[in-house]
């Protein structure tokens, strides 16, 4: 009766895990959809200029636009493929760096200073600086994306590793263990939440850092677009590449997240 009882409760348990969850879905949708409906409404009733800030049936037929013209295509892969390049670097020389400062304590405490001014700097600073050094094309941009996530990687992972209880360290050494095996067995292990964070910070500041450079200097790419569109006062088309790039940030968020759900598994 007791076994019974407490199947009855974790059952009900987890009916109520997922009804929630259920619930925060449709709660999303629900914002979403509310805040498209008034965004239109407000440009059908000139609660504001539409040729300001557009309207999700002008947006609409921007994009429908450029898939017909077969520019969207390409504009989406010149940024797509920037954005996954300067994440993939910044991520693995980001967490690279943080196993080398946890690997040498000194060298940890001399850069620290340094780390933190980089961090705080605005990358978007050594634009023309990266331009003159690498040229005008797409080597600066995914430059640029990895400068931008490469610091903030590099801390967030660092002090997951830096977190890993000292006794458990200490245990290791009483038993005999290398340095080595003290990381993969340990450290590693301890710092994998962070990583994770690290992953799902540096996809934003990818996508920030890419962007920043198509300002700078490209001929392709949704930020080329924005750039051109507030140029020739275009901004269905400024809304429009927002809109695109909104949607492919969140989908490479959620892969991301994916894959989170993977790991701790």
């Amino acid at each position: 009766m007791i076994n019974t009882a407490v199947s009855k409760a974790h059952a009900n348990y987890l009916l109520r895990i997922r009804r929630d969850a259920r619930l925060v879905v449709i709660a999303r949708i629900a914002v979403l959809l509310g805040f498209l409906l008034l965004w239109e409404l407000g440009a059908d009733l000139r609660w504001f200029d539409p040729f300001i800030l557009s309207s999700p049936s002008r947006v609409i037929q921007t994009i429908a636009r450029l898939y017909a013209d077969g520019s969207l295509w390409t504009h989406i892969g010149a940024t797509l493929f920037e954005t996954v390049l300067g994440f993939l670097l910044g991520t693995l020389l980001g967490a690279l760096m943080a196993v080398l400062l946890w690997w040498m304590p000194k060298l940890n405490r001399v850069l620290d200073p340094y780390l933190v001014v980089l961090n705080a700097l605005p990358k978007i600073a050594l634009g023309p600086v990266l331009i003159v050094w690498i040229g005008a094309g797409t080597a600066s941009i995914v430059v640029m994306g990895v400068l931008v996530s490469l610091v903030v990687t590099t801390v967030t992972v660092l002090n997951g590793f830096l977190a890993a209880t000292d006794e458990k360290q200490l245990l290791m050494r009483t038993l005999g263990a290398s340095k080595l095996q003290i990381f993969t067995k340990v450290v590693l292990p301890a710092g994998i939440p962070d990583l994770i964070s690290a992953l799902k910070i540096s996809v934003g500041m990818s996508w920030v850092g890419v962007i920043v450079g198509e300002y700078l200097v490209s001929k392709a790419g949704l930020g080329y677009l924005i750039v051109y569109g507030g140029q020739v006062f275009k901004l269905d088309l400024v809304m429009a590449s927002v809109t695109v790039l909104c949607i492919l940030a969140a989908l490479m968020y959620y892969a991301v997240a994916f894959l989170e759900k993977k790991v701790r598994r």
